[in-house]
């Protein structure tokens, strides 16, 4: 009897043994049973990796799924975080487990252009089918109220630039992020600003960047649209640019401004008004901030569009009421507010 315990007890030793080994094999070497274009897999928040291991097993991906939970708890890996995933081909047990609790989750994209509104930057954000859009409905003083971002106004606070994000994430998260980063953009150019500039807070260098941005679309002008700006406020005289007429004008704008237009009094419209308008109109890129705390020297007070994208610029008033004549009232067929990507500054 003895003799026969013993032989049980080596049986069993073995047998453990070798599901023990079988085991192992399987959580590390056997792949998941996934399709060969991966499996799109999304976790809902509050949900655990035995609802995962469920799934799973129930769909004939996962063929033990006891025995993942229980490798995941012998390792500490239960926690799992909520999310898209994409499950790939060739997937071990232990791969999915590293998965879920390191939160490799896939991650979507919404990039926020120079030059836009702050309008045009919560419409681009809704129409992102992955983000919660909280801020739809809400006038402006209560989408304020939700950011909580200690500003008056939201437009030109919010950085232009690509934000990566994983489905669910609200419009506040994301605006909040590009808010953090024009904050840390225009703190670092107002810390490098030249000495003689006409300006006195960062706010009112994010106004002029604004300004500057939505003036030119050729990344070698800016500093000479900066210098031009700066001279003007220096000397007293109305800033007289267009961008800020057609923000005044709101939805009355229909692609085109009259005279009667240039003459209508709103908070904006630099031609009526000395100095800065109140708010910046839109948002300005890193090279529109650094161009307005650090302008080109020169003498050109004023500046017209050639139609190309780029600009003629004067030192006195008749020789850009001729670049006018040239330029704006004999309008050639090709005219473009933007120059071509890549093209060489003129001169």
């Amino acid at each position: 009897m003895k003799r026969f315990l013993v032989r049980l007890f080596s049986l069993g030793v073995v047998l453990a043994g070798a599901l023990a080994a079988y085991s192992w094999y399987w959580l590390h070497e056997t792949p998941l049973d996934l399709p060969q274009e991966g499996l799109h897999y999304e976790l809902a928040r509050g949900e655990s990796l035995s609802h995962v291991a469920h799934d799973l097993g129930a769909s004939g991906a996962l063929r033990y799924p006891v025995l993942l939970r229980i490798y995941a708890r012998l390792t500490e890996q239960t926690q799992v975080r909520a999310g898209e995933y994409q499950l790939v081909s060739g997937l071990t047990p232990v791969g999915l487990i590293e998965q879920l609790s390191e939160g490799n989750v896939i991650l979507h994209s919404v990039t926020l252009i120079e030059g836009w509104t702050y309008q045009q930057a919560l419409e681009a954000l809704h129409a992102q089918e992955d983000i919660e859009a909280t801020l739809k409905g809400l006038s402006r003083s209560e989408q304020l109220t939700r950011l909580s971002l200690n500003i008056d106004h939201p437009e030109g606070w919010f950085f232009p630039d690509t934000y990566r994000y994983v489905r669910g994430t609200t419009d506040v998260e994301i605006l909040r992020r590009a808010h953090q980063a024009m904050r840390r953009a225009l703190d670092a150019v107002w810390a490098e600003r030249s000495d003689t500039l006409p300006i006195g807070t960062p706010y009112e260098a994010l106004i002029l960047a604004s300004l500057i941005e939505r003036e030119t679309g050729a990344p070698w002008e800016r500093r000479e649209i900066a210098g031009v700006f700066v001279r003007r406020l220096q000397r007293g005289m109305r800033l007289q640019t267009d961008p800020t007429v057609i923000y005044g004008m709101g939805d009355r704008y229909q692609g085109r401004i009259t005279r009667q237009d240039l003459r209508a009094p709103t908070a904006y419209n630099t031609y009526t008004i000395a100095g800065l308008p109140p708010t910046p109109i839109a948002l300005p890129g890193r090279e529109a901030l650094a161009a307005a705390v650090d302008p080109a020297p020169g003498t050109s007070l004023y500046f017209v569009a050639r139609g190309d994208g780029t600009h003629v610029f004067s030192d006195d008033l008749d020789a850009h009421n001729r670049a006018v004549r040239e330029y704006q009232l004999q309008r050639r067929e090709d005219y473009r507010s933007s120059p071509p990507l890549g093209a060489p500054p003129a001169r």
